[in-house]
């Protein structure tokens, strides 16, 4: 047994090169798979990386966490994916029974406050902040696109005065990835159109094409209703889109409206839908290389990954 263990564990000093080929091929022979409990106790880690994710119906974080499991399966990890339905009870469960065990690092994929966090965080936790920041220190370490950035190039698609009236309608503040958005869009806007502020519409919903769906209709009840709309996710788009179908507006002639995110099913399901593209793919090598600098010891750090601005204009909604 006492061989066994030192050729799984690399002492390589102890043994011979023909007694490493004997364990090896028995290994090999019996489909062996060494038990990760026992050492996760003896090191107080595990291979484990837990991914929080705050709502798996978003194909946005769908679409990190696969870019994630790919990255870190790649690089001997083994990801545990959870989902807290932006949630802060939820989101604390997961955290105290990744701790119970072993993980090695939690990544929070769109982090809300919680007790628990808050605790994680002065305990000295491996915690990494991806596509929202820390809700309690905005320097902890962060993967994620320039949100802030993002929305003032997004204003610059409605700057011209064929732009009419401009609504925007958006989710809980409580996301930091929201606030900027919107902080973003409205400084811009005021700067290419001061005597023209837009409607906003925000809601407290977690449903976003819930959000999109009322958030239109509150629009379309103001006079004549909008001529374009920034949503701050594509699902919320989808949603105005529905609510405005109905109201018999056609998207993108009558009411132009501009997304968040580029989910991959929109140059199949929303050729008319212009908006941001964020990265999905290069997120799973960043947080890789974000965790080797957690682990090295680095507590304050961010990665700011590149996003783009897609154009569509292609068939209307109606048509679809």
């Amino acid at each position: 047994m006492a061989t066994v263990s030192r050729v799984l564990n690399g002492v390589s000093a102890r043994y011979s090169a023909e007694t490493e080929a004997r364990v090896r091929a028995a290994i090999t022979e019996m489909n062996y798979r060494p038990a990760s409990v026992g050492r996760a106790l003896r090191q107080g880690e595990s291979r484990l990386v837990a991914v929080l994710a705050a709502s798996l119906a978003n194909p946005t974080m769908a679409a990190i966490a696969a870019s994630t499991e790919a990255a870190l399966r790649e690089a001997g990890y083994v990801m545990v994916l959870c989902d807290t339905h932006d949630r802060p009870e939820i989101q604390d469960e997961y955290l105290l029974e990744m701790r119970a065990q072993f993980a090695t690092a939690i990544v929070l994929l769109g982090a809300v406050a919680s007790p628990q966090l808050d605790a994680f965080r002065a305990a000295g936790e491996r915690l990494l902040f991806v596509s929202r920041r820390d809700p309690f220190a905005v320097d902890d370490p962060f993967v994620g696109i320039d949100n802030r950035r993002a929305g003032r190039e997004v204003a610059e698609l409605f700057a011209g005065p064929e732009a009419g009236s401009i609504g925007v309608i958006h989710g809980p503040l409580t996301s930091s990835a929201t606030q900027d958005r919107v902080t973003g869009f409205t400084e811009r806007l005021a700067e290419l159109r001061p005597q023209h502020p837009p409607r906003i519409v925000s809601a407290e919903e977690s449903d976003h094409l819930l959000i999109g769906y009322r958030g239109a209709d509150v629009l379309l009840s103001e006079g004549e209703g909008p001529s374009a709309i920034f949503c701050l996710s594509d699902l919320i788009a989808f949603g105005a889109a529905r609510r405005l179908g109905e109201a018999g507006k056609v998207v993108p002639r009558d009411v132009r409206i501009v997304g968040f995110d580029d989910t991959p099913l929109n140059d199949w399901v929303a050729p008319w839908l212009s908006g941001v593209r964020v990265p999905y793919e290069e997120f799973g090598p960043a947080i890789v290389t974000a965790l080797a600098r957690i682990t090295a010891g680095e507590t304050s750090f961010e990665m700011v990954l590149g996003h783009t601005i897609v154009r569509r204009d292609g068939r209307p909604a109606s048509s679809l």
